[in-house]
């Protein structure tokens, strides 16, 4: 016990030396090189806070000091996004082509919000009824199972459908020739498990994009595909292996080009019951 008690004591001994030694150094001046040091980093802080004052100088206009505050304010964009600032550099054309054309992008943007999935429509509605309803409202034609004739709106627009889901609807076919799908609209034609045709004939706005889209929205019984007068290149066609049931594809012309051919016969390997045929043939009957 005696040999711990001095042990201890010689301990705090060495510690309350230790920091009379550091209190003695942190209380002599700094060296010449520790004051050169300190001196050039106040001037650096000092240099960089006056940068950050001077970049302050962009300010919103009614912001800054002797701005007239218009009462146009209220039409201010608050998200200053790269495109507002371009559109705001550009000169304004009045010109009758220019206001068509701005007038078109207008209603393309208004068209693909129209278009977007609505997932409480879905919910009421079941994917079948929802489909039908789409494709319905914008001049298509629905076929649905163990029906024979096609189903399309009248000359007013009206069809008869249900409001909500009925399990006794399912859709066989579905014809979107000649309307304005752009790709947020497909997903609304998505878990279709009984459709076996599908027709895109001259729908222009219908791209590679979509028919990635439509040979991944789930059609284990699709047999009959039409993309032939749209948008769709040889590079979309690699991904028409997802349906593995198609039996027949409409095209423009299998042969307009040496790599269609290459992609055609390709796609044939991997579905062998595939039959691919020219667009004339089918349209012009």
């Amino acid at each position: 016990m005696f040999r711990h008690i001095i042990t201890t004591t010689n301990r705090q001994t060495c510690i309350a030396n230790v920091v009379l030694r550091l209190q003695h150094f942190s209380s002599q001046p700094n060296t010449p090189q520790e004051s050169t040091r300190s001196g050039t980093l106040d001037r650096i802080k000092e240099e960089l806070t006056a940068d950050k004052e001077r970049l302050q100088w962009r300010k919103r206009i009614g912001e800054r000091p002797g701005d007239w505050n218009s009462k146009l304010k209220v039409f201010d964009n608050s998200e200053q996004t790269s495109d507002y600032i371009i559109m705001m550099q550009t000169p304004i054309n009045l010109s009758p082509s220019a206001l068509k054309e701005w007038w078109r992008k207008r209603n393309e943007r208004v068209e693909k919000h129209m278009q977007k999935y609505v997932q409480e429509r879905h919910e009421i509605l079941g994917p079948e009824l929802a489909a039908a309803h789409f494709i319905l409202y914008r001049g298509g034609a629905v076929k649905f199972l163990h029906e024979r004739s096609w189903m399309r709106a009248n000359d007013d627009g009206e069809f008869n459908l249900p409001n909500k889901y009925h399990p006794g609807f399912k859709i066989e076919g579905l014809r979107c020739d000649n309307m304005t799908l752009y790709y947020e609209g497909i997903e609304n034609l998505c878990t279709l498990q009984e459709m076996k045709f599908l027709s895109f004939h001259n729908v222009h706005t219908f791209d590679d994009w979509c028919l990635d889209r439509v040979s991944s929205s789930g059609y284990p019984k699709l047999e009959f595909l039409d993309i032939s007068n749209t948008s769709c290149t040889v590079n979309g066609l690699s991904c028409l292996y997802r349906l593995p049931t198609l039996k027949l594809l409409i095209v423009n012309d299998p042969k307009e080009t040496l790599e269609f051919e290459l992609a055609y016969s390709m796609l044939q390997e991997v579905i062998p019951n595939l039959k691919i045929v020219d667009a004339a043939s089918i349209h012009n009957l």
